[in-house]
């Protein structure tokens, strides 16, 4: 066999760059649709690079994450009008939709009251110099909001592996795995477990399957537990006093970690 046939393991920075690139997606995707942001899901050209970054991911082929982004793709295929009458029949137009897309919605037997988990959210985004846009009039919770965070985090562990920062490396794995293992990871399973019996051909079932898929990767990654599929919804009238400090604070704490005030948004 010719040495120079065969393609060499992706090293640690192209790995950053293609996590970031499946987050920045899964974050476009669960997004109120257009058609310039499903152009950037579904088209051939967009959908091949996304799958290049998958390919680099899942080297293996065991999660089948190509194949996923082939199928949200086609899904997409059915433009912006469909999706929307798709997306608001499933999410609904207020927080308590059908299919919650917030992850404080979640977990009855939680810790935390809701504003606790919302500022544990925050502090993370802090931490990093980030904020929730105003004018996006979307929570710091929604599925999208977490998604375009571990996207910044991966494009900041690149940044660090390419300019030999080895604290900037630690400091967004450190608040890599704090995030996956308190927040996205806790959430996703019983979401995507609701998701999936309500669209499981269509563009937001598989937009799901194929979030599920790389958080398993991402989770087994970072060595931290995914939540339960079981998750249920959070009592409507939970008021429940919280027990401790979320990792938020931890994540604020990192050295250098944060960035000027205002500098990014999520």
């Amino acid at each position: 066999m010719n040495p120079m046939s065969v393609n060499p393991e992706p090293s640690e920075l192209e790995l950053a760059f293609c996590r970031a690139t499946l987050y920045s997606a899964l974050a476009l995707g669960f997004r109120p649709p257009t058609e310039q942001a499903i152009a950037r899901l579904a088209t051939a050209q967009n959908a091949a690079a996304l799958g290049e970054a998958a390919a680099l991911l899942d080297i293996d082929g065991k999660l089948g994450l190509v194949s996923l982004v082939q199928a949200v793709a086609h899904a997409g295929a059915a433009g912006a009008t469909v999706l929307m009458a798709s997306y608001r029949a499933l999410f609904g137009h207020a927080v308590r939709g059908p299919i919650p897309p917030y992850e404080t919605e979640y977990g009855n037997e939680a810790l935390f009251q809701q504003p606790q988990e919302m500022a544990d959210l925050m502090g993370f985004y802090r931490a990093f110099g980030l904020s929730v846009r105003v004018d996006g009039h979307e929570r710091c919770d929604h599925i999208s909001c977490e998604c375009e965070f571990l996207s910044f985090l991966a494009l900041k562990e690149a940044y660090g592996l390419e300019h030999r920062d080895a604290e900037m490396v630690q400091q967004s794995r450190k608040a890599t795995r704090l995030f996956l293992r308190d927040h996205l990871g806790r959430f996703l399973p019983a979401f995507a477990s609701k998701l999936q019996r309500e669209n499981r051909t269509g563009f937001y079932g598989m937009l799901v399957k194929l979030c599920l898929a790389f958080i398993e990767l991402e989770s087994n990654c970072f060595d931290v537990p995914r939540g339960a599929a079981s998750l249920g919804l959070r009592p409507v009238d939970d008021d429940r006093i919280p027990m401790a400090c979320g990792s938020g604070a931890e994540c604020a704490a990192l050295p250098g970690a944060c960035a000027p005030e205002g500098a990014d948004s999520v």
